[in-house]
């Protein structure tokens, strides 16, 4: 059986997520418009800096630091930032971005995923308009870019992965 378009996406983005260099979760984003993948991104250091998993540790980790707070202490740019800065926002306008993001230890599916609140002003100030979520092999959510303006989490405390 031929593989619906949304999957076929988010097994590339899963696929990306595999170069990830994080010791606690790694994610993959690629971005679409109109059928055509614009670039993608995955969770790891700086360019020339080195990765969590070259150095054996995960600051954030050892700092018993909590999923979804202090990111300034993460050595790694997220995978929807590094699809971001790859791409030219003039193709971004009205895309779409599917993320996939896997535990390191069990390499089970992150639960609840959600783009951080840095990522999601990225998102918002690129032009893409929909972003697509993997919850599990098959199933996924899908997120109107519009929601995030509107009901702006940031005001609330909420957090990403």
């Amino acid at each position: 059986m031929r593989r619906d378009k949304v999957n076929y996406y988010l097994d590339i983005a899963d696929t990306v997520a595999k170069r990830g260099t994080c010791l606690r979760r790694n994610f993959g984003a690629i971005i679409v418009s109109e059928d055509e993948i614009i670039s993608t991104g995955y969770s790891g250091a700086p360019r020339e800096r080195k990765n969590c998993i070259d150095l054996g540790e995960c600051v954030r980790e050892k700092l018993n630091i909590p999923k979804g707070e202090r990111y300034e202490k993460c050595r790694s740019v997220h995978a929807e930032a590094n699809a971001i800065i790859s791409a030219a926002r003039r193709d971004m306008i009205g895309s779409t971005l599917y993320l996939v993001g896997r535990e390191r230890q069990s390499n089970a599916y992150v639960q609840e995923a959600n783009s951080c609140a840095m990522c999601k002003k990225l998102i918002i100030n690129s032009g893409i308009k929909r972003v697509v979520i993997r919850d599990n092999p098959t199933d996924f959510r899908e997120i109107d870019v519009c929601d995030w303006i509107y009901y702006d989490d940031s005001l609330e405390n909420h957090i990403g992965y």
